[in-house]
C-alpha cells in the first residue's frame, strides 16, 4: 500500500501545506495510507485532516516514519548531515549547482533515499504540473512596490508578515503608496508568476510594461529594464536565461530603483540578476546592492506564505491528479522527477 506522509514545515514564516482535507479525503477513499504531522503553524488546521480519516503523528516526527514512508513537505529540510533513507516530495533547490544543494544530494546518496522535486514535476511537453507562481507573483510585486514606498521616505522596507486575503494586503499598500504611482517592468509576464505579478500591479493602478520571451529572445543587452523604477523578474534561473542586469547595472545611468527577483534563484550560476547574491528575509524584505542612487533587490524565496491559505488551495488542486498516481513512481511525471535527481546525484 502506498504510504504518503505529510510534514509539518519547518522553516520559519511557512504556513503551506500542499494537500487539504479534501485532496486527502480522495486519497484515503483511493485506498493510499496517509499520515498528517500536526503543525503549530499550518494554515489549515488538523481537525479537517483527522475528519478525512488520516493517521495524526506529532510534528517533525517523519525521520522515524516507515521505510516505506513517501514524505511529503514543500520547503527544504533543516539544515544536516544526516543521511536522508526516505523518498521525499519537496522543493529541493538541489538540481541548479546551489552549494546547499549539493550538500543535500549529498545525504540522499548516503542514506539511500530520492528527491521528487516539485519543480522537477513535469508533463510530457516539459511544463510543470503544479506551480505557486501565481500567489508568487502577487505577493512578490507586493513587496517590491513596498520596498519602492519605503525609498521615496528615505528608508529601507521594512518587515512583511501573513495576510488574510488578498483585499487586506492591498488595502495596506494603498496606505504606504504616494499618489504617483512608479513604473514597472514584468519579465515573464505571460507565465503564472509573471500574471500574478501583472495583477497586483493592475489593482495598485502600476503603470506596467509586460514582456516574455519574444522580447527577450536576443539575449540583451535590455536597457529599457533601467528606465523603469521597479523591474519584477518572473523568469525560473536555467541554462539559456540572458542576464537581465548585469552588475554594471549598479553603476550606470538609471531609473531602476527595485528589483523584485520574484524567480529567487540567486546562488544558480543561471541567475539572470547579477547585482545581488543571497536571497532576503521577512524581517529585512530587502538588501541594498548601490546606494547612490538606491538599488533595493527584494528576494524572498518563500513568497506565497504571505498569503497561505489561498497559496495552498490553489497548488493543492493542481497537484492532486499528481498524487493520485503515487502508486506508479517508475512513470509519467513522478518517472521524469526520478530521472532528474538521478542525474543530479551523477554529477556529484
Amino acid at each position: 500500500m502506498t504510504h504518503l506522509w505529510v510534514r509539518a514545515e519547518q522553516r520559519a514564516n511557512e504556513q503551506r501545506v500542499g494537500i487539504t482535507p479534501d485532496g486527502v479525503k480522495a486519497l484515503v477513499d483511493q485506498g493510499v495510507r496517509v499520515t498528517v504531522e500536526r503543525s503549530a503553524h499550518r494554515a489549515i488546521g488538523i481537525d479537517g485532516y483527522r475528519d478525512a480519516g488520516v493517521e495524526i503523528a506529532p510534528e517533525g516526527s517523519w525521520p522515524d516514519a516507515p521505510a516505506d514512508a513517501i514524505v511529503f513537505g514543500l520547503k527544504e529540510l533543516p539544515d544536516g548531515s544526516t543521511p536522508l533513507r526516505h523518498r521525499h516530495i519537496m522543493f529541493g533547490h538541489a538540481f541548479k549547482g546551489q552549494p546547499a544543494g549539493r550538500e543535500l544530494l549529498k545525504r540522499f546518496r548516503a542514506g539511500g533515499g530520492a528527491l521528487y522535486d516539485l519543480e522537477y514535476l513535469v508533463d510530457e511537453n516539459g511544463r510543470r504540473v503544479a506551480a505557486f507562481g501565481y500567489w508568487a507573483g502577487y505577493a512578490g510585486a507586493a513587496v517590491a512596490l513596498k520596498c519602492w514606498a519605503a525609498q521615496t521616505r528615505a528608508e529601507m522596507c521594512g518587515p512583511v508578515g501573513v495576510y488574510d486575503s488578498p483585499d487586506q494586503l492591498l488595502e495596506e499598500l494603498r496606505a504606504e503608496l504616494p499618489d504617483e504611482r512608479p513604473t514597472a517592468i514584468v519579465i515573464g509576464a505571460l507565465g503564472r508568476v509573471g500574471r500574478g505579478a501583472s495583477d497586483l500591479c493592475a489593482a495598485m493602478d502600476v503603470p506596467l510594461t509586460r514582456w516574455d520571451m519574444a522580447e527577450t529572445v536576443q539575449g540583451g543587452p535590455f536597457p529599457q529594464i533601467l528606465e523603469h523604477d521597479i523591474f519584477l523578474n518572473c523568469i525560473l534561473a536555467q541554462p539559456g536565461c540572458p542576464v537581465f542586469v548585469p552588475t554594471a547595472a549598479a553603476t550606470a545611468p538609471r531609473r531602476l530603483s527595485v528589483i523584485g527577483d520574484i524567480a529567487c534563484d540567486p546562488t544558480s550560476d543561471f541567475s539572470p540578476i547579477k547585482v545581488y547574491d543571497r536571497t532576503t528575509s521577512w524581517e529585512k524584505p530587502a538588501i541594498r546592492a548601490h546606494g547612490n542612487p538606491p538599488l533595493d533587490v527584494t528576494a524572498i524565496d518563500n513568497l506565497p506564505s504571505m498569503l497561505p491559505a489561498q497559496a495552498s488551495e490553489d497548488y493543492a488542486a493542481q497537484l492532486l491528479p499528481s498524487l493520485r498516481t503515487l502508486h506508479r513512481l517508475d512513470t509519467g511525471v513522478w518517472g521524469r522527477a526520478r530521472t532528474a535527481f538521478e542525474a543530479a546525484i551523477t554529477d556529484l
